[in-house]
């Protein structure tokens, strides 16, 4: 039995993205609590267009790995990504290297929830605010609403 690996699936996933499809991407790890649940939820991935800082994407990051991130800022060709579930690190890109923009969450039931929603914005948009006091909201996150779904 020949196993793909998880590089071959996001390759697979940029190469339908570059051909103008909408690709629905799973997501791991704990990176981007609480908007997206990994190991729980996906990602759609369309392609990269008209970039901003708030925007989720799929990106190649420090020449080694891709993550699904939120950009912080764009200088020039310059990108900085965070996870909404870090509390410190950053990551850095090209914008060349931003391979696709994340556009709905998708539950395990199928369910599509708009990134880009006004709550959502502004949520994301508080949740930086809160960057400082983080580490304890997504202590007592994980310790209770995780444990509720798991």
């Amino acid at each position: 039995m020949t196993r793909i690996t998880d590089d071959e699936i996001i390759r697979n996933a940029i190469q339908l993205v570059n051909e103008g499809m909408r690709v629905t991407f799973p997501v791991k790890g704990n990176s981007m609590l609480p908007f997206i649940i990994g190991s729980r939820e996906s990602v759609d991935l369309v392609k990269p267009d008209g970039l901003q800082p708030g925007h989720v994407v799929l990106a190649w990051v420090e020449g080694c790995r891709y993550v699904v991130h939120r950009i912080i800022r764009i200088d020039g060709d310059r990108v900085t990504l965070m996870g909404d579930g870090n509390i410190a690190g950053v990551e850095h890109c090209r914008l060349d290297e931003v391979a696709a923009l994340a556009v709905n969450v998708v539950t395990p039931g199928g369910k599509h929830h708009p990134l880009y929603s006004a709550w959502r914005v502004r949520a994301s948009r508080l949740w930086w605010q809160l960057l400082p006091v983080r580490r304890w909201i997504l202590a007592v996150y994980r310790r209770t609403y995780l444990k509720m779904i798991a």
